[in-house]
């Protein structure tokens, strides 16, 4: 598992780079704050229902969630999975409001 901090990230989304961006919080989690991933929490990707991002198992797939844990263990199971290039946003949400408050 490749991981990125969050002010490598913010320079890629602001290059406007083609990002998969993958939320694996919960949807309260997201409806409160997010930087504009696909919702799909965790306990989702452990049971295997990954359809929203199957088609991005031979591209990059950037998981963040509050602290980079939860994306952390979402990593190693896609990786299990068949995903080839999962990274991992060190220090998640908590570390973006620190470095990014709005």
């Amino acid at each position: 598992m490749k991981t990125i901090d969050v002010k490598q990230l913010k320079e890629r989304i602001q290059n406007d780079e083609k990002l998969n961006l993958v939320d694996v919080r919960e949807p309260h989690e997201h409806d409160e704050f997010n930087i504009g991933g696909i919702l799909l929490p965790l306990g989702d990707i452990r049971i295997g229902e990954i359809d929203s991002i199957d088609q991005f198992k031979q591209e990059e797939v950037i998981l963040y969630c509050r602290s980079g844990n939860r994306s952390g263990q979402a990593a190693l199971v896609l990786e299990t999975m068949g995903f080839t290039n999962v990274v991992n946003v060190v220090g998640g949400m908590l570390s973006w409001k620190e470095h990014f408050p709005s």
